[in-house]
Parts: structure tokens; sequence; C-alpha cells
């Protein structure tokens, strides 16, 4: 077969750079859609990036052994026809796909991150073989063509990234996102189709099954669930009113409850591990006493608004990652900030180092990714940042959550204990045991913590347990201390 006519220079450029950068669009979209059912843990990271890269290495292999079987004019305009519909689809797989695979299982992330991003990526990357047949028209040139669709292609994915990052997740929702694209692919397969006047399938019959599959797509991608709703740029988010109290709201983050927050009371603490934070808050000053508190994670902002109302006076901040989620607050949540209890948007540990030494009675460690505490605030580095700036007589709390074999909320016991010489752990008894999963709380000072912690304890809804000394040593084990060099959170977590 004779070596078909080279497409403009431009023209070719264009098509890989557009095609390389849509396969980024729907790998980091890809993560959010995926969110809201398993979680956001670096396994499903790892699975999103592992399935985008085997389609990118398959759609790269047929698009070559294609390129060299047919002309590649008349295989361009169906390839991004095709992959506007396999992105149309995306949004309806995972959507009611995610209700079925719901959870963290190995097997249920893999598939939902393949129905969630493999069809598209692969067709996409048929594309750059096709374009680069196309320009070989000199074998003098080979390694020059090869060599700037390559580069073009990587600035493709390297302007998507970013772009899809910094721009597209802030001013729109996920599915508008894939959305959009899919239009721009079939828009553009459909402007090539007819500047190369070989639009394929020619056959009207086809192309009316082809338009219709994918405004059919697109249609049950805009009618699918949608588990969320706001969409922040960290978080699928919804608040749910509970029907037996009247002021009462469950914050859900990416598909689990994160906090409950009474409107008309915010003394009461309706999740257990809050009640545990909130004895220990009583306990280590004089009732009523203001403190200064210090809040890594805000969530709900249950317990500030806590200490707000036990303690008047109390000064606080809250470090939270998402200002999407503290807007939501504010609209939701009856959130108040003001001179009294101030928020800080950006990473815990970032805001952590700017604070002063010594400043703080009480900081409260209550940030999580889905179920795992970011590895990065979970190491003895970040434990010492904590000791440094908590007064000598004041006590940090961390919620951590882990299920049997329990080995991160050992390790982190010992990461905490590597750096204070005092330290608790609260949970039930069945969690301490290893028969249940369970949130615990990590109490950790300079001093001997107050007898009244126990007390407190006592009066709450469900019985707890609080492990020191011999106790405390026997459970935590032989656990490895977490550090910034060695830190594998998610998977102590999924062991």
């Amino acid at each position: 077969m004779e070596n078909p006519r080279a497409l403009p220079s431009a023209l070719a450029t264009s098509l890989v750079f557009f095609a390389s950068g849509a396969v980024l669009v729907l790998e980091i979209v890809a993560l959010r859609l995926v969110g809201p059912y398993v979680g956001v843990t670096l396994q499903v990271s790892s699975s999103v990036i592992g399935i985008s890269l085997a389609a990118i290495a398959y759609g790269t292999w047929l698009g070559g052994r294609l390129a060299d079987r047919f002309d590649p004019r008349h295989l361009l305009a169906p390839a991004l026809i095709l992959a506007a519909i396999g992105t149309a689809v995306t949004l309806p797989l995972v959507r009611w796909g995610g209700e079925v695979l719901r959870g963290g299982a190995a097997p249920a992330v893999l598939l939902l991150a393949a129905m969630a991003v493999f069809l598209p990526a692969f067709l996409l990357s048929a594309i750059t073989p096709l374009v680069v047949k196309l320009q070989l028209g000199d074998l003098r040139r080979t390694g020059q063509v090869v060599g700037r669709l390559s580069a073009v292609g990587t600035l493709g994915a390297i302007t998507a990234t970013l772009a899809t990052g910094f721009i597209f997740v802030a001013a729109m929702p996920t599915s508008w996102i894939i959305l959009t694209l899919a239009g721009f692919l079939a828009v553009s397969g459909a402007a090539l189709g007819w500047y190369l006047r070989a639009m394929v399938p020619a056959d009207r019959r086809t192309r009316a099954v082809l338009v219709t599959v994918g405004l059919v797509g697109a249609g049950l991608g805009v009618a699918s669930p949608t588990p969320c709703d706001v969409e922040t740029a960290y978080h699928c988010a919804r608040v749910d009113k509970d029907a037996s109290v009247a002021g009462g709201r469950t914050l859900i983050l990416n598909s689990a409850r994160h906090s409950y927050v009474d409107l008309n009371d915010p003394r009461h603490l309706e999740f257990a591990y809050v009640q545990w934070i909130g004895a220990v808050t009583d306990a280590f000053r004089p009732a009523g006493a203001p403190i200064a508190a210090l809040h890594l994670g805000g969530g709900g902002f249950t317990v500030p608004e806590y200490v707000r109302s036990t303690r008047p006076g109390s000064d606080q901040l809250v470090l939270e990652l998402d200002g999407g989620l503290v807007e939501l607050d504010r609209a939701e949540l009856g959130l108040r900030t003001g001179r009294d209890l101030r928020v800080r948007v950006g990473d815990a540990r970032v805001g952590l180092a700017e604070r002063p030494s010594a400043a703080y009675d009480l900081v409260v460690g209550d940030a999580f990714g889905h179920l795992v505490v970011p590895w990065h605030l979970a190491t003895r580095e970040m434990a010492a940042d904590i000791a440094r700036v908590l007064a000598e007589d004041g006590v940090y709390a961390q919620n951590v959550i882990d299920y049997p074999p329990d080995r991160f909320i050992r390790a982190e016991l010992a990461t905490v204990a590597d750096v204070f010489p005092h330290v608790a752990l609260i949970a039930p008894a069945d969690a301490i045991a290893g028969t249940t999963g369970s949130n615990f709380v990590i109490v950790a000072s300079r001093r001997p913590l107050p007898a009244a912690v126990q007390t407190r304890l006592d009066l709450v809804d469900e019985p707890v347990t609080m492990l020191t000394g011999d106790q405390l040593e026997t459970f935590m084990d032989d656990a490895r201390v977490l550090t910034d060099d060695y830190a594998p959170v998610d998977q102590l977590l999924n062991s």
C-alpha cells in the first residue's frame, strides 16, 4: 500500500495534543468519579493510574497495527467519535456500577477504575500512531517526526493535567467536565471527517446508530444518580437531615458519615469518638475555662462548636484543606466564624508549621482522606511539630480509624509515643481485642493525663476502654514508628 498523503503539520500537531490531553483529563476526573464509592486512597489512585497506562499501551499498540493495514485518514474521525461515545457512557457506567461495587475491595476498585477511564483512553491513545504514520512520508525525517509528535503529546498531557487540577475541577462539576469533553470529541471527529471527506462509516444507518448511542450515553450520564449535593475540590459532599431530631444533620463525604451536627444544641455529640474527644476537652482544664485550641481538619466543625459552647471565650483556629467544605458548613451546618473561631484554608501540616510554639492548650487531629489519615499527618515529624505548638501541659487528641489486625493504629501509637512521654488509647473493648473495626482516639501529653478523663469517659453513651501504661505497651507490641521517609499508611490500614 502506498503511503497516504500527510496531514498538514498544524492539524497533526493539534490532533496529538488534543488526544493526549483528553486522556489525562479523563484520568484525573476518574479519581473523582470513583471516590464516592471506593474512597480516595493510595490503592484507588494507583488503580486509576495503572488502568489509564494500560489503556494507553493497548490503544497505542492497536493504533500502530491499524495504521499499517489501513489508510489512517479513514480511521481518525471514527476514533474521535467512538472516544466521544466512550466518554459519554463513562458517567452511567460509574454511577450505577459504583452503587453495586461500593466498598474498598481490590477487585471492585480495579473494575470501577476500568469503567471510569479504560474505553475512552484506549480509543484516544490510538490516534497518535495513526497521525505518526501519516507524517512519515520521508524516512530520513522519521526521528524528527516521531520526536516532535511525542513531545507534543507530552505537552498536551501536561497542559491538561494542570488545567484540570487548577481550573476545570474548580469551575464545574465532574459530570459536566466529562460531558463537555465528550462534546468536544464528537464535534472534533465530525469536523475532521468533513475535512478529510472520509467520514467512516459512510453508511447512514451506522452513523445514526453511533449518534444515537452517543446521545443516549450523554442522557444517561445526566440522569444517572449522583451521590453529591456539592462537589468541592476534594470531596463529594452532601448533608442529610435526621428525621428524628429537628436540627440533626449528617455530613457525608465520599459516601462516609463524617460528622453529625445538631443545629439546636452544639453540646450534643452523636458519634462515639466525638464524645471521647469531648471527654478529653472537658477533663484537662477546669469546667468552663477558655482555652486556646488548634483543630487539624474541620469536617462538620462539631468539636470546635462544642468547645465554643462549653468554654466561652476560647480562641480556636481550624486548619481545613477544603474551602468548599467550609462554605457548605456555613450554608447547611450553621457554622459561624469570628474572632473566637477562625478558619485557615490549606494543608494542615503546612498550617501547623506556621503556628507559634507553646501556643495551644489543645490540638485535635481529625483530618481524613476518606477513611485514611493522610500519610504526612501520621508521621513522627508531624507529631513533633504538634508537640512544639502545645503548651507544656497541653493535650493532643487524634482520631484514627482502623480494622483488624490493627496494624495502623499500633504504628500510629508507637509514632506518637516516640514524641510524647504520656500516651493513652481510647476505644471500645472489642476493637482493642481486634474483633472489629472502629474509631480510636489517641491522647498524648508531656504531663500525666488527668484522672478526670476516665471519669468523663464513664459518662459517655456506650462503654469504652482507655489503655495506658503496660497495657498500652502490650497493645502496641513492636509496631514501627512512621516517619516522613516511611509511612505506608494505606497499606497498613488495608492489611
